[in-house]
């Protein structure tokens, strides 16, 4: 059984880190929510964008556009976008197993592994996977500069015959307490249908021409799809902190009680000895 000091001294410990876990768990929280707003302040740009494009791609031959064109998959790159941080439950191992499950799929192909955020590189690096580029540091101060910097080197390769298909893995934002891994197809750009789109046709004029403007808005859709990619990652790595650092404060507050109650017992023991050891010398001295 550990002394009362060793009990005392444990006590401390885990108070203070609890402390440190309460801080962190409120950093989150703020951080948590400016992302949540800024998630959810780029998806109705991204859902008109798609919808331009639906429309646009109706009007025109999508062969004629390179980003359109579809190839035999025989050499893909996957582009993993976790955060650079941890402490944040399993966020970033569930994003690295969806894209370990892609790399099994892909077996037999030429696969590139692109790594945005330091978590994946270091998850893929130790297990002595090949990774081919590896952008670092950028959640750092997270800017659509950035997004735009990754998406145009995918789109070159991509026009250059490199390489045949793009796929981001990342982790959705649901909710606080969900963060789904998905995998979105980037390159080539898949044609968007809706239900309903039989009913709803409709003959658009496009001032300038639809090939003019797919040439302004492909370019700039893919940009946003990775710039999204970087946010929804983002808010859901503040999420999964937060949450992760509030059950580490509810775990470090359930072991002070149980440790509380073992030091009370502790001294408890050492005062009935002590009496025992009193009531002993005075009956030895009657």
């Amino acid at each position: 059984m550990a002394t009362l000091r060793q009990l005392r001294t444990r006590v401390a410990s885990i108070s203070n880190i609890q402390r440190v876990t309460n801080a962190m768990q409120m950093v989150a929280a703020a951080k948590m929510r400016r992302a949540q707003d800024a998630i959810e302040a780029a998806r109705p740009y991204a859902q008109q964008l798609d919808a331009v494009l639906g429309n646009l791609q109706k009007s025109i031959d999508p062969e004629e556009n390179p980003l359109f064109r579809e190839r035999s998959a025989e050499r893909v790159a996957l582009v993993v976008v976790t955060a650079d941080r941890g402490l944040c439950g399993a966020f970033n191992g569930s994003i690295c197993r969806r894209v370990q499950n892609e790399l099994d799929e892909y077996a037999g192909k030429n696969v590139e592994l692109v790594t945005v955020g330091r978590k994946g590189y270091n998850y893929f690096r130790n297990r002595d996977v090949s990774i081919d580029t590896n952008y670092g540091e950028v959640f750092r101060q997270l800017e659509f500069a950035k997004a735009a910097e990754i998406a145009q080197g995918l789109t070159a390769r991509f026009i250059g015959g490199e390489i045949d298909r793009v796929l981001l893995v990342f982790s959705e934002f649901r909710s606080v307490a969900q963060q789904i891994p998905v995998v979105q197809q980037l390159l080539p750009i898949l044609p968007k249908q809706e239900e309903g789109d039989a009913e709803r046709d409709v003959d658009y004029i496009f001032e300038p021409s639809p090939e003019a403007l797919l040439d302004t808005l492909v370019p700039r859709h893919v940009n946003f799809q990775v710039w999204r990619a970087l946010l929804e990652v983002n808010a859901g790595f503040f999420a999964a902190q937060m949450t992760a650092m509030d059950n580490a404060t509810k775990n470090a507050g359930e072991l002070l009680d149980e440790l509380t109650r073992e030091m009370n017992k502790v001294r408890q023991s050492s005062i009935t000895l002590e009496l025992m050891d009193i009531i002993g010398g005075a009956e030895a001295v009657a």
